[in-house]
């Protein structure tokens, strides 16, 4: 097969893909030329990230094309039921990621309880009496309660991190449960119980901390809007790494200045890659540029299970 990773793929992936015969380019074409340079060069698969979209009208100018791969979870910038209806295999990479979000949700977790996003940037003033001040008012994550707005595999792996900083665990979803935890330390596996809620509502005022991870609303609606920062516990802290949209910025803008919102850490906006800028720039705000996936270690694994995943598509083809 001919690949075209438009936003990339790791070395060891590209590299399993052609120890197994397959051409690799990761020459990257712009949106607008997608289709053309798909027709042109004979491609049977374009692979993306989340820079890169495939909607209907690349699908049906590219009569050639066979499979869509996304390196990652979400799949909202392929339209892939259209895709499948029209034959074609669509994939993604859902288990590679999980950690690498997890961490980063857990280090802005630290960042935005004890100021570590805003400090750096006044320590050239030298005022260390100012700033110890200013940054005085931090708090600590043990013994807090966090929610978690969607218990997939992210949601369950930053859990674990949760867990073992002393947090208690409460995560939102559809269906009610206990849903156990392992929890691996020392060499020991360790279950732990965490309740899973249906309504956001019966518990929201319960929150010290949210995170949520779920996927861009079919409707494009928001998951977390003004009627739910209104039932929040004044000083909640609140990070969203899943997508841009889940949660309405306009209502987080204003629960922030009005301080319903202590502080809140985004790694996803509404309007990527041009975010309002009253977010990046506001002072209770930590802002990442969508790094949730990017680490070395999750770009191999992506690379890897893209690979494994065409390679075997290729064999049954």
């Amino acid at each position: 097969m001919k690949i075209l990773a438009n936003d990339g793929i790791s070395d060891l992936g590209k590299s399993l893909l052609e120890a197994a015969g397959h051409e690799v380019s990761t020459n990257k074409v712009a949106q607008e030329a997608l289709a053309s340079a798909i027709n042109e060069q004979g491609f049977d698969a374009v692979l993306v990230r989340s820079a890169t979209t495939v909607r209907k009208e690349v699908i049906d100018a590219c009569p050639g094309l066979r499979l869509i791969g996304r390196g990652g979870v979400g799949m909202d910038n392929i339209d892939v039921a259209y895709a499948r209806e029209k034959g074609l295999t669509v994939i993604n990479t859902p288990a590679s990621s999980s950690q690498s979000v997890a961490e980063l949700v857990m280090g802005q977790l630290f960042s935005i309880s004890r100021f570590l996003y805003d400090s750096f940037k006044n320590m050239s003033t030298g005022d260390f009496s100012t700033l110890k001040k200013n940054y005085a008012k931090g708090v600590e994550l043990r013994g807090k309660t966090i929610g978690i707005i969607g218990f997939g595999r992210i949601g369950q792996s930053l859990a674990t991190y949760a867990l073992g900083a002393g947090m208690k665990v409460i995560a939102i979803e559809r269906k009610a449960r206990i849903q156990p935890i392992a929890l691996k330390i020392g060499g020991q596996t360790i279950e732990i119980p965490v309740k899973v809620v249906a309504d956001l509502s019966e518990v929201i005022d319960q929150l010290d901390y949210i995170s949520i991870h779920v996927p861009k609303q079919a409707d494009g609606g928001a998951v977390i809007g003004a009627t739910e920062f209104q039932r929040m516990k004044k000083g909640v802290r609140l990070v969203n790494a899943a997508r841009g949209g889940v949660i309405d910025e306009q209502a987080l803008l204003e629960a922030l200045n009005n301080g319903t919102v202590a502080a809140a850490a985004l790694d996803v906006y509404e309007n990527e890659p041009n975010p309002l800028k009253e977010l990046i720039n506001h002072p209770n705000i930590a802002c990442t540029p969508h790094i949730g996936a990017a680490t070395l270690e999750a770009q191999d694994r992506i690379g890897e299970e893209l690979a494994d995943l065409i390679i075997a598509f290729a064999k049954e083809a």
